[in-house]
């Protein structure tokens, strides 16, 4: 694949750009030059900027936020196979039942990554600003910008994750108590509302160059995001516009700070909260802004968006550029700089079916049975389930996968010899998740002794069946255009917004893809799915809920969806602690706490959150 400016500087920089795990709150100076050699021209203010996506390249690890986000929703799955394989002490099966604890080794991953990305960020803005007298002021503002918005999305996933988060805007080793969560949401606010409408703006002469970074488009979207979900991070319309928090600095000054009040007062369309009914609109005006950009369209193939080369892709928004060599390889704590959704999700014996695989897949990931049922079998976003059941010999793609594993060119099912699958070792995945009829049923037996052909698999990333690759190529998507409509969907149902001509045509672009196989697909769609663009049930099954996990499933999208729907818990297999809604937030991990420094009274600056 050909990549692009950014993501040839961050592979060069994953070598070094790294925080500490043992000193969160400092960074490195990774030998750069002095600043007036950095920032003598723009190409070198380029390479300073590019350090600060190092770390995004370990989001998509299952031992980093997308593995919790998937594996605490419905739409994924990771339970121990017969034989042990993934057991790692009950930690999976605990994501799976929403019974973790602090000690969870995943929960450490995210809070380390994202903290070094944002604190590399303020680290950054510091020496832009050093020698803001050395540069142009709109090449300042524009990467003043870039890293500020890049700096919200490190914090956003820490303050989805945790809550109480220790938001900063300045470059210091200050130990500062972690803050509620509506003063952090209005921080991310005020932050992506200047700044986004001086981002770039993506068109067909620059989106190459703008592959990987922060764009108008991506900061609208993760504003949109946040305004979709306020009330699930618990911020009170009644109060969030006069929410105030003191800073203090390391040289002992304070500042007193009401950021929604410092929101330009020049915005347009900017919605003042006063009710709940705020927050759609101007969610709504976030949507709508991306839309009237003219910068992304709805793909008219679905599995165009994750493709090995899906850089040429108009609907995606933001996306974490991957190299699937085996250059620059980095491990940090558990989590890996490397795409590897395909390894974490295939059946063992799909390297019997693609030999060439530089690696054998290692039978983890999947979805919960209950997901698949939101799925008719006629949509391509789904299985095929009693539409084309027959595995690898199936003509059409679809994004998951159930049903036989045929040798190449052969009738004959494979057989997996070493790995026990079925009585007869043959391999034909299944929907549902059993255990294993030679082991004791116990509370839970199908999570902990499950048969190792259950469990549909996700394949709408492309496979690099030619092994040509040792990790996956594909760009790993963050942000799309089919989100963005859909959270307009959302904000029209809700009362806050209406339809536009661009708008209706994405939906109807939508629908068609999503059942491309059907002689009719949109009206096909429209009577399997009459209410997935207005309809806001809580069941799980139909309306946008349902709508955006069948779109968007494996996204980081679904955790919040649900909690933002009041169904987080109610999903398959959660049972005890689990149950309560304490769970919507993860626990501040142990090793976090530890490390906390100490007030003047004795008691910790850093405290765990409600419920653990």
């Amino acid at each position: 694949m050909k990549k692009y400016i950014y993501s040839a500087l961050i592979a060069v920089l994953c070598l070094s750009a790294f925080t500490s795990c043992e000193d969160m709150l400092k960074e490195d100076t990774f030998g750069k030059p002095t600043a007036d050699e950095i920032l003598s021209n723009e190409d070198n203010i380029v390479l300073m900027v590019a350090q600060a996506y190092a770390d995004l390249k370990f989001v998509h690890d299952h031992w980093g936020y997308w593995g919790v986000n998937t594996l605490t929703a419905d739409e994924g799955l990771c339970p121990t196979r017969a034989g042990g394989d993934w057991a790692d002490g009950g930690y999976w099966k605990n994501l799976n039942t929403h019974n973790w604890n602090a000690y969870g080794e995943a929960f450490k991953c995210i809070w380390n990554r994202t903290v070094s990305g944002a604190v590399l960020c303020n680290n950054l803005l510091q020496t832009l600003a050093d020698a803001q007298d050395n540069m142009a002021e709109a090449t300042y503002k524009q990467y003043k910008g870039e890293l500020e918005v890049l700096r919200s999305y490190y914090y956003y996933m820490l303050f989805d994750c945790f809550g109480r988060i220790p938001y900063m805007e300045d470059y210091s080793d200050r130990h500062e108590e972690l803050l509620d969560p509506q003063i952090t949401w209005v921080h991310l606010v005020a932050c992506l509302e200047n700044n986004a409408p001086n981002m770039v703006v993506v068109n067909d002469g620059n989106r190459a160059s703008q592959l990987g970074r922060m764009t108008q488009g991506a900061a609208y979207t993760l504003l949109a995001r946040l305004y979709l979900n306020a009330e699930s991070f618990g911020v009170n319309p009644a109060t969030v516009m006069n929410t105030t928090h003191t800073i203090t600095y390391s040289n002992g000054d304070s500042q007193t700070r009401t950021p929604m009040s410092e929101i330009d007062k020049d915005l347009t369309g900017f919605t003042a909260i006063s009710s709940s009914e705020d927050f759609y609109r101007n969610a709504n005006r976030c949507c709508d802004k991306v839309i009237a950009s003219g910068a992304y369209a709805i793909e008219s193939n679905y599995f165009n968006n994750f493709l090995m080369f899906n850089e040429k892709s108009n609907e995606n928004i933001l996306v974490i550029v991957e190299d699937g060599s085996k250059d620059n390889e980095r491990n940090v704590d558990k989590v890996k700089n490397k795409l590897q959704i395909s390894f974490l999700t295939l059946h063992y014996a799909h390297q019997v079916l693609w030999p060439k695989m530089q690696d054998k897949p290692w039978n983890g990931f999947c979805a919960r049975p209950d997901y698949l049922k939101i799925f008719n079998g006629h949509d391509c976003r789904g299985a095929g389930i009693g539409v084309e059941d027959d595995g690898t010999h199936n003509p059409h793609q679809w994004a998951w996968f159930v049903g036989p594993l045929y040798k190449q060119g052969s009738n004959d099912i494979i057989v997996d010899a070493n790995k026990s699958c079925t009585a007869d070792s043959l391999v034909i995945l299944t929907p549902e998740i059993t255990s294993d009829p030679s082991k004791p049923v116990t509370e839970n037996s199908s999570l902990t002794e499950a048969i190792r052909t259950c469990g549909a698999r996700m394949i709408k990333y492309q496979i690099d069946t030619a092994g040509t690759y040792r990790y996956c190529e594909n760009d790993f998507v963050l942000f799309r255009y089919a989100d963005v409509i859909l959270m307009k969907a959302e904000a029209i149902a809700r009362g806050a917004g209406s339809a536009t001509g661009e708008y209706n045509a994405a939906v109807s672009a939508m629908k068609k893809r999503a059942f491309a196989y059907s002689a009719n697909p949109e009206s096909d769609f429209d009577a399997a799915y009459p209410d997935a663009f207005n309809g806001l049930s809580n069941d799980l099954t139909t309306g946008i809920l349902a709508e955006r996990g069948r779109e968007l499933s494996w996204e980081c999208a679904r955790r919040r969806d649900l909690i933002r729907f009041g169904q987080f818990e109610k999903v398959q297999y959660v049972s005890g602690a689990g149950m309560n809604n304490t769970r919507r937030w993860f626990p501040i991990p142990y090793s976090v706490l530890q490390k906390s420094s100490i007030k003047e009274d004795g008691t910790p600056y850093w405290t765990q959150n409600e419920g653990y």
